[in-house]
């Protein structure tokens, strides 16, 4: 069963979407460095790196963000079909590394960006594949 079609607003809270998953990723990553990088060899060192992680203020706001992601996504299943909604959501696949350069000061290699561009052109495909399915109906 097809459900309903993509509106500004629903398009809008994809991205928006896209955006809390970009801003949680980042939060987790913050919030598991922040306190130093440990290796984690033995128990011990597994201990002192989870207080660390769960004593970091990034890993509660990054999980409390997950909870309003879950909130829309879920909002957002409830209008539209998954296979349409979730190539529409891919847009984590350009903010994560434009974010991770950003903020967190990281490198990207050409091949990455050729593989995260590769993964963008699959994305557009199945979304014109959903539209042709729409039209069939």
């Amino acid at each position: 069963m097809l459900k309903g079609k993509i509106t500004a607003k629903l398009f809008a809270f994809l991205v928006f979407t896209d955006v809390l998953e970009t801003f949680i990723h980042f939060c987790f990553k913050r919030g598991a460095t922040s306190h130093g990088v440990h290796q984690v060899n033995a128990l011990p060192d597994l201990f002192f790196f989870l207080q660390g992680v769960f004593l970091s203020p990034y890993i509660w706001i990054g999980l409390l963000s997950v909870a309003v992601a879950f909130t829309l996504w879920s909002t957002i299943l409830s209008k539209i079909d998954l296979s349409v909604a979730v190539p529409v959501c891919s847009f984590s696949y350009i903010f994560v590394p434009i974010a991770s350069i950003i903020f967190l000061h990281e490198k990207i290699s050409l091949l990455r960006w050729g593989g995260i561009l590769m993964i963008l052109i699959g994305v557009i495909l199945v979304s014109l594949t959903s539209k042709d399915k729409e039209s069939l109906l």
